[in-house]
C-alpha cells in the first residue's frame, strides 16, 4: 500500500506540474501606435472613436496595444518635429489625422506604415498616387467625396433664398483647402453664385479676416475644413451671429458651437473605421496594397437657435432631411 500511495502521490505531483508548464505562456506582444494630431483637445472625441474601433477589433490599451500621442495643439508648424519624434520611437504604425499631419508623417518616415484619418484630397495634394493604389507607406481614410463642395453651396443657397454671393474662408497653408476652394468656386459658378475667397495662415489673422468679410456685401459664408479653423469654431460662430451671416461648415462640431449648419462626413465613423487599417497592418498587410476608402455616411446638422438669431426661416424640406436639428 505504501508503494501505491507513493505512486499516486507521484502521479498527482506530475499532474499538478503539467498545467503549470503549459500555462507558462509568454506575455502578449504590445504594439505601439503613434498618433499625430493637429489638436488633441479639440479632437479628443475623434481619437476616442479611433481607439474604440481598435477595442472592437480586440485591442486593449495596456494589454496588447499602447499609444504614443503627439499633438501640435493648433500650431501646424510643430507637426514635423512631432512626426520625427514618433518615427524615432520606432512605433509599429502612425495614425495621422489631417492633411498637414499626414504630410509631416510622410516627410518623417518612408518605412513606418502611416494610416490617414481625415485628409481632404490625398491624391490632389500628392500624398498618394491614387485611392485604389496609394503606394508607398500610406493608406487609410479620406473625407474626399464627389459633389461634396457643390452640396454645401446648394444647401446654403436653400437656407438663404435669393443669395447671389458667398464668402469662402479657408486656410492658405493647407494643401487640401486650396483644392477644396477650387472645387467650391466651380460649384458656386454652376449654381449662379459668386464665390469670394478669404484666407488666413494662422489664428492671429482671424480678426483681420473677419473685418475684411464684414466690409463685403455677401449673403453667406462657407468655411472650408482645416485644423486652424476647427480650433476657432466658437469665434466663427460668434462672428456669424454678430454680422448676421448664415454660415455653412463641413464638421458638425462647428454647429454644436453655434454655427448655422454643416454638411459633411461623419468623422467619428470615419475615425472608427480607420482602426481597421491598423488591424490589417499589424497582421501583416502592406499599406501600399490597401485602397484608401472614402466616406459613405454624411450628416446634415442645423442649429435652429442660430437660425432664429439670424431671423432665418429654415425650409421644412431641410428640417425633414436633416440628420440632427439643434434647438
Amino acid at each position: 500500500m505504501r508503494r501505491r500511495r507513493e505512486f499516486v502521490a507521484l502521479i498527482g505531483g506530475v499532474a499538478v506540474a503539467w498545467p503549470l508548464a503549459g500555462g507558462a505562456q509568454p506575455a502578449p506582444k504590445i504594439s505601439r501606435i503613434g498618433i499625430l494630431v493637429q489638436t488633441h483637445v479639440e479632437r479628443e472625441h475623434l481619437i476616442d472613436a479611433f481607439k474604440g474601433g481598435l477595442y472592437e477589433l480586440g485591442y486593449v490599451e495596456g494589454q496588447n496595444v499602447a499609444f504614443e500621442i503627439r499633438s501640435a495643439e493648433g500650431q501646424s508648424d510643430r507637426l514635423p518635429k512631432l512626426a520625427t519624434e514618433l518615427a524615432s520611437l520606432q512605433v509599429a504604425v502612425i495614425f495621422a489625422d489631417t492633411t498637414v499631419a499626414v504630410y509631416a508623417a510622410k516627410q518623417a518616415t518612408n518605412k513606418i506604415p502611416i494610416v490617414m484619418g481625415s485628409p481632404g484630397d490625398p491624391v490632389g495634394t500628392g500624398l498618394i498616387g491614387s485611392l485604389a493604389h496609394p503606394g508607398g507607406n500610406l493608406t487609410g481614410t479620406t473625407t474626399q467625396a464627389p459633389e461634396l463642395s457643390k452640396k454645401r453651396v446648394q444647401l446654403l443657397k436653400e437656407l438663404v433664398p435669393g443669395a447671389a454671393r458667398f464668402a469662402v474662408l479657408w486656410e492658405s497653408s493647407n494643401l487640401a483647402s486650396a483644392e477644396n476652394w477650387r472645387e467650391t468656386e466651380d460649384a458656386a459658378r454652376t449654381l449662379n453664385i459668386e464665390a469670394r475667397s478669404f484666407t488666413l495662415s494662422m489664428p492671429a489673422e482671424l480678426e483681420e479676416v473677419f473685418r475684411a468679410i464684414a466690409k463685403v456685401a455677401v449673403d453667406g459664408l462657407i468655411v472650408l475644413p482645416s485644423g486652424i479653423l476647427f480650433s476657432q469654431k466658437r469665434h466663427l460662430a460668434e462672428f456669424g451671429i454678430k454680422y448676421r451671416l448664415p454660415t455653412m461648415f463641413e464638421q458638425r462640431d462647428h454647429v454644436e458651437a453655434g454655427g448655422l449648419a454643416s454638411y459633411g462626413p461623419n468623422l467619428s465613423e470615419l475615425y472608427r473605421h480607420a482602426a481597421s487599417f491598423i488591424d490589417k497592418i499589424l497582421k501583416g498587410a502592406k499599406p501600399a496594397e490597401l485602397p484608401v476608402e472614402q466616406p459613405t455616411k454624411f450628416d446634415l446638422v442645423i442649429n435652429l437657435k442660430t437660425a432664429k438669431a439670424l431671423d432665418l426661416t429654415v425650409p421644412p424640406s431641410l428640417l425633414v432631411t436633416a440628420d440632427e436639428v439643434i434647438e
